[in-house]
C-alpha cells in the first residue's frame, strides 16, 4: 500500500493570458494583475501542494512563427514569473514557488543575489526551475549553443550561484552585544573565470540558512545526468506506466549515485494533466468523442505543436508525411519524438489525430477518469514504482485549479496519499519531511 506522496502544480503556459479562448475567461480576471494568481495559489496551498513551478520562455520564438504563436496567445506574451513570486508569497504561508530562470540568460551574480533575496523574503519558500533554452540567446546578444554545451554552461552557472550563496562562510556574526555584524576576513572574495562566466565574490546579500531548491526539467540523457548531479526536484515529463516510471527513476538515481548523492537527496515528480469527470460513463463518452476529431480539433493540435516546435505545421500538407528538414536545429529530439513517435513516415493528419485522441486512466491508456480512478492510478505508482509524487499541470487560473483538483483532493486525503498539514519549515522541509 502506498503512503504519502508529494504533490505540486506546474503553471504550464507561464505568466501569460490565462484562459484565453476558453469560457473561463468570462470570470473576468485580469491576467496582468496578481489577484488571479494569488487566488489560485491560496487554493493550491489549501489543497496541500508542496510547490508551484512556473514555466517561462523569454522569447516569442523565431520570426517565421511569430504570428502563429501569438494569434491565439499560445506562445506569448509572457511576463517574468520571478517578479510574480513575491505576490504569491504574500498571499500564502507554506507553499513553495519555483519560477523558471534561463541559466544562460541571467548572469550568475545577479541570479544569486535575486534568489537569496527572495529566499529571505519568503521564509525559505523560494526555488528555481533551471532551464537551458538557447533559442532566446539572440535577444541578449549571445551565441546559441548545442544541446550538451548548454548543459555545460548551466552546470558552471549553478556551481557559481551556489558558491556565491556560500561566500560569507562563517563571516556573519550578528552579535548585538558589541554591534559586531560580520568578519570581512572570513568572506570568500574569490575570482572566477570559467568557460562561460566571469564573476567575483563575495555576494552582497545575507547568507542563507539553506539553499533554495533547484528544479530541472530535462529529459535527455544529459538532462537526467544534470538532475542527478545538481537538482533537488526533477520535473519528469515521461510516460506514466509503472514500468516507465521505474526506469526513469532508475536513470536519475544512477546519475545521482555517480555524483555521490543518495536517493534521499532529490525528489522525482512526474507531470500529470488529468481530465476528471463525474462518472465512468462520462469518461467513456469523452474518450469516444476524441476518436473522431474535427478539422478544428486537428487545427488546435497543429497550433500547439507548431508553437512548441517553433515550426509552422499549418503550412504542411495534412495528408503527407512531414518533409525531411522541416524542423530546424533549435527543435529538440524530444519535441520531435513527442509528435512523430515511432512513425515518422505517417501523414501529418494521422499524427495530429493521434495527439487529439484520449484514453481512460482506468485502462492506463490515457488521462480521462473519475477522481477515484486517478487516486487508484497515483496509489499504484507509489506502491509499484516507489514514486515520490505528482506535479499536476495546467493554467494557474482559479477555475481550472478547482476543476482539476476539487473532487480529487478529498479522495487523495482519505486514502492517505496527500498531506493534511505542513511542517514548520520552508519548501525544502516540505519536500523532504517524508
Amino acid at each position: 500500500m502506498a503512503g504519502l506522496q508529494h504533490f505540486g502544480y506546474f503553471f504550464s503556459r507561464g505568466f501569460g493570458p490565462q484562459a484565453w479562448g476558453r469560457s473561463d475567461w468570462d470570470w473576468g480576471h485580469d491576467w496582468t494583475k496578481p489577484d488571479l494568481y494569488q487566488q489560485s495559489v491560496r487554493a493550491l496551498e489549501q489543497a496541500g501542494m508542496d510547490l508551484v513551478i512556473a514555466e517561462d520562455a523569454i522569447s516569442l520564438g523565431n520570426p517565421s512563427t511569430l504570428d502563429l504563436r501569438i494569434r491565439q496567445a499560445y506562445g506569448g506574451p509572457k511576463h517574468d514569473p520571478l517578479l510574480l513570486a513575491p505576490y504569491l508569497f504574500a498571499a500564502t504561508s507554506h507553499i513553495g514557488i519555483a519560477p523558471t530562470v534561463n541559466a544562460g540568460f541571467t548572469p550568475p551574480y545577479l541570479a544569486a543575489r535575486q534568489f537569496a533575496t527572495l529566499a529571505h523574503l519568503s521564509g525559505d519558500r523560494f526555488g528555481v526551475n533551471v532551464v537551458t533554452d538557447t533559442g532566446s540567446a539572440r535577444h541578449a546578444g549571445l551565441a546559441p549553443l548545442p544541446h550538451d554545451a548548454a548543459y555545460d554552461r548551466a552546470e558552471e552557472w549553478l556551481q557559481l550561484v551556489r558558491r556565491l550563496w556560500h561566500s560569507w562562510g562563517s563571516g556573519y556574526v550578528g552579535d548585538r552585544s558589541d554591534w559586531h555584524f560580520a568578519d570581512g576576513d572570513a568572506l570568500d572574495a574569490f575570482h572566477h573565470e570559467g568557460a562561460y562566466f566571469t564573476a567575483d565574490g563575495p555576494l552582497n546579500a545575507l547568507p542563507l540558512d539553506s539553499d533554495p531548491i533547484v528544479v530541472s526539467p530535462g529529459g535527455s540523457g544529459r538532462g537526467l545526468g544534470f538532475a542527478g548531479t545538481h537538482s533537488d526536484v526533477q520535473l519528469a515529463l515521461a510516460p506514466l506506466s509503472a514500468a516507465a516510471v521505474r526506469d526513469y527513476r532508475a536513470r536519475v538515481l544512477s546519475a545521482a549515485a555517480d555524483a555521490g548523492r543518495t536517493a534521499d537527496a532529490l525528489r522525482i515528480l512526474f507531470v500529470l494533466k488529468p481530465e476528471i469527470v463525474s462518472s465512468a460513463a462520462e469518461a467513456d463518452r469523452v474518450v469516444d468523442a476524441s476518436r473522431h476529431p474535427s478539422d478544428d480539433d486537428l487545427r488546435t493540435a497543429a497550433i500547439a505543436w507548431s508553437s512548441d516546435s517553433e515550426t509552422d505545421l499549418l503550412a504542411l500538407d495534412l495528408d503527407s508525411p512531414i518533409p525531411a528538414g522541416t524542423f530546424g536545429d533549435h527543435v529538440s529530439a524530444g519535441t520531435i519524438r513527442g509528435l512523430v513517435g515511432d512513425t515518422p513516415d505517417a501523414p501529418l493528419r494521422t499524427l495530429l489525430e493521434r495527439k487529439a485522441r484520449k484514453g481512460r486512466v482506468s485502462s492506463r491508456e490515457g488521462f480521462v477518469g473519475t477522481a477515484d480512478e486517478f487516486a487508484d492510478f497515483i496509489e499504484e505508482l507509489g506502491a509499484d514504482a516507489d514514486n515520490d509524487g505528482i506535479i499536476f499541470s495546467g493554467d494557474l487560473h482559479p477555475a481550472q485549479v478547482y476543476r482539476m483538483l476539487g473532487d480529487l483532493v478529498p479522495v487523495l486525503r482519505r486514502r492517505g496519499l496527500l498531506r493534511r498539514e505542513y511542517g514548520a519549515g520552508g519548501i525544502r522541509q516540505n519536500l523532504f519531511d517524508f
